[in-house]
């Protein structure tokens, strides 16, 4: 294969994975962050709300690369 076959291949099969990953979310990316929140604040981690909200985007962001 040439390498510009190869290279639009691996964009053509991002594109296809970031598209079906969107179409079964089991939820919104809000709803997600809010649950992984309120989820860390029931097992007593307590940090400042905005480091906590970072957590949550961090968690929420890997949870949707493997989901």
């Amino acid at each position: 294969m040439k390498p510009l076959h190869i290279v639009l291949s691996v964009i053509g099969g991002a594109i296809a994975g970031a598209a079906v990953g969107l179409l079964f979310a089991p939820e919104k990316g809000e709803d997600t962050r809010d649950n992984i929140v309120k989820y860390l604040k029931s097992k007593g981690i307590k940090l400042k709300k905005s480091k906590i909200e970072e957590l949550a985007d961090e968690i929420a962001g890997e949870l949707e690369k493997n989901a």
